[in-house]
């Protein structure tokens, strides 16, 4: 039975509040503020309810869409992965994707430990079928004013030629699903355009997506992520994280020198009172804040990853996109996407060890 237009507009995210470098202090405000500008989704705060509960009565008023998911251990940022899956069962992280897998959420979001996230989430919700690692993807703004796709940004640090090309096909049908546009143009983070040019495994790589029934153009170098001229661009998470954090880098270095260079003096005073609106809206398109969370991708659920480091403004981002992943029903369009490159991934699924292994 379809859906009604209120059940389309509506979200249930369980949020993991314990995780990132801030922990309740930031999640807890943005859930908040997020729940009283989404009054139909359904917040579950997942995490110590003696951390959560006193952040909520700030609000005043008890939230009708927002209630407490007790959870007694916390995976801390520098925990390794096999004591998040080992030894803290009763985390945030584990308990919020496990209201996913249960029904009770659509999607969780964490800021928590990405290396812990990504195991937990692949252990307790699988992947697709013909994925054998989840990426971390996330859409970066270029000057077409569309967004270009971009994966892994953290977390598979080493990958082999058969992980990019599933990548590239995660990766198309996200691009498909956010955009509709039936074959993506995909293109592969290199140290230049010719065929000859990186090392084996992108090589290897370029040669499986020229094979492949995907739209690929090539190699692709790091401007060209701005450019806009892939709809999706490939690589290692490595190369995909240093990528990111560089981007970030420069957009707060631009917001630096605008407030430098504008409070000096009467005449540039007088300069930034009138090129105020064009100020403002330079400083909102390269807030990296904006762009705050990202999808585990290959996952049989929805999982986005928020940064670290993220105030409780990028935080709610992360939680806007969660929602949108889950009114688009982005799972189902992938999935679906996914279906006419069943026989790419066949032929290179099944290179990695099952992560109910590592829980021996």
């Amino acid at each position: 039975m379809p859906a009604t237009p209120a059940e389309q507009r509506s979200a249930s995210i369980a949020v993991d509040c314990m995780g990132g470098d801030h922990g309740p202090s930031i999640t807890v405000p943005a859930c908040i503020s997020f729940a009283r500008a989404h009054p139909n989704d359904r917040l579950i705060l997942v995490g110590r309810r003696e951390a959560i509960e006193p952040l909520l009565a700030v609000a005043g008023s008890a939230l009708p869409n927002i209630s407490v998911h007790h959870a007694s251990q916390v995976v801390e940022m520098d925990d390794p992965v096999e004591v998040a899956l080992r030894k803290k069962r009763d985390s945030s992280i584990r308990v919020a994707a496990t209201l996913v897998k249960e029904g009770e959420a659509a999607a969780c979001v964490s800021a928590g430990n990405t290396g812990a996230l990504m195991a937990i989430s692949r252990y307790v919700l699988k992947t697709l079928p013909g994925i054998d690692r989840p990426a971390i993807a996330t859409a970066m703004p270029n000057v077409l004013g569309r967004g270009t796709v971009v994966l892994d940004l953290g977390a598979n640090a080493q990958c082999e030629p058969e992980h990019l090309l599933q990548f590239a096909v995660m990766g198309s049908a996200l691009a498909t699903a956010l955009t509709d546009e039936e074959r993506p143009r995909i293109g592969l983070l290199n140290i230049g355009e010719e065929v000859i040019k990186g090392n084996d495994v992108v090589k290897r790589a370029g040669e499986l997506l020229r094979a492949s029934e995907l739209n690929f153009i090539g190699n692709v170098e790091g401007n060209d992520i701005f450019r806009g001229v892939a709809d999706v661009v490939v690589c290692d998470g490595f190369t995909g994280n240093v990528a990111l954090k560089s981007t970030e880098g420069v957009a707060q270095m631009i917001k630096a020198i605008i407030a430098e260079e504008f409070g000096r003096g009467l005449i540039s005073k007088a300069l930034k009172l009138v090129a105020a609106p064009v100020l403002l809206r330079v400083r909102s398109r390269v807030d990296h804040r904006r762009y705050n969370g990202a999808a585990l991708l290959g996952l049989n659920g929805v999982v986005i990853k928020s940064h670290g480091s993220m105030d409780a403004f990028g935080f709610e981002k992360a939680l806007e996109k969660a929602h949108e992943a889950v009114t688009h029903r982005m799972l189902e369009q992938i999935t679906r996407t996914l279906e006419p490159l069943r026989s790419v991934l066949h032929a290179t699924a099944g290179s990695e060890a099952p992560v109910e292994e590592t829980m021996q």
